[in-house]
């Protein structure tokens, strides 16, 4: 990994992270106040799971997507003996989804992600402009 390739790889793997970032996030705010009869079928919140690269050839670093995994919080018990979802003591199960967190993190992947396009621009206005000055 050297030279102006490893520099757009190292860019297309962040604007790939931030993809999936913004991708669980949407997922989460799709999903939140979805109910379920019970709390093992409540939907939890998708989180990624970052990891960094390291070329030891070059000492460049990037990062990569590891997993995605829900994340270990416990689903909220809503007494409602009408919903059709309730159980034998009229509970249903709320998603523990906090929409405010999801959209901080959709507004954070989205600027993360307009961050590195800009760098790929930048990169590619000064390669450009070193091959006209040749």
């Amino acid at each position: 990994m050297s030279g102006p390739s490893s520099l757009f790889s190292i860019v297309q793997r962040g604007m790939s992270a931030q993809m999936v970032r913004m991708n669980a996030a949407a997922s989460n705010l799709a999903n939140a106040g979805s109910v379920a009869g019970n709390e093992a079928d409540a939907y939890r919140p998708l989180r990624p799971v970052f990891q960094q690269e390291l070329d030891q050839q070059s000492g460049l670093s990037s990062v990569r997507v590891a997993e995605v995994r829900r994340a270990d919080v416990s689903a909220t018990r809503r007494h409602d003996p009408g919903h059709p979802l309730a159980d034998a003591n009229g509970d249903v199960w709320e998603a523990p989804v906090d929409e405010t967190t999801e959209m901080v993190e959709v507004m954070e992947a989205s600027r993360q992600y307009q961050n590195l396009v800009e760098a790929m621009q930048t990169a590619k206005q000064l390669m450009l402009d070193t091959i006209r000055s040749k």
